[in-house]
């Protein structure tokens, strides 16, 4: 990989971030592919986690950019109490690393922290994240993300958001 291409795929994350923090739902949304799948999986034990979500439980799943699409619905509607109030989150990323892969998309892992603060309580998650991107029209864009959440007592809401 070349130091331009780290560099875009670097800025692409970090504008993503914004864009979450920002509660800029539709300019988050149009981030990921129609197809694209979403997956947090759930651990088994200590160390193992499901990585099939059809023969696994998950924490969140979606199989295609409509599943977001639904829960930001539900955000802005009101219709996900476990939303009111939203928090305020900051999000970060580091350790980014790129794989070419066939067709032209990206491999890339990440490492990710989210600050959050919700009804006067301050908390975080934590963990691993591997993408694939996608060019389409010039741009590039989330075909899948599987994010593994490395602290997973889950003392409040978990949402995509935190993510």
């Amino acid at each position: 990989m070349n130091s331009e291409l780290q560099y875009e795929i670097e800025q692409f994350f970090y504008r993503k971030s914004a864009l979450c923090d920002a509660q800029s739902w539709d300019e988050y949304i149009d981030l990921f592919t129609e197809d694209s799948e979403f997956h947090l999986p759930q651990w088994d034990s200590e160390h193992v986690y499901t990585t099939d979500p059809k023969k696994g439980m998950s924490l969140i799943y979606y199989a295609n950019r409509g599943g977001l699409e639904d829960r930001v619905f539900r955000i802005r509607t009101g219709k996900a109490a476990s939303t009111i109030p939203m928090p305020r989150t900051l999000h970060m990323v580091s350790n980014i690393q790129l794989e070419a892969v066939e067709g032209g998309d990206l491999s890339v892992s990440l490492n990710w922290l989210t600050l959050y603060h919700r009804l006067q309580i301050s908390e975080q998650f934590f963990g691993r994240a591997d993408y694939r991107l996608r060019k389409v029209n010039g741009q590039w864009k989330i075909a899948r993300k599987f994010t593994v959440l490395l602290n997973d007592t889950i003392n409040s809401v978990l949402d995509f958001y935190h993510l």
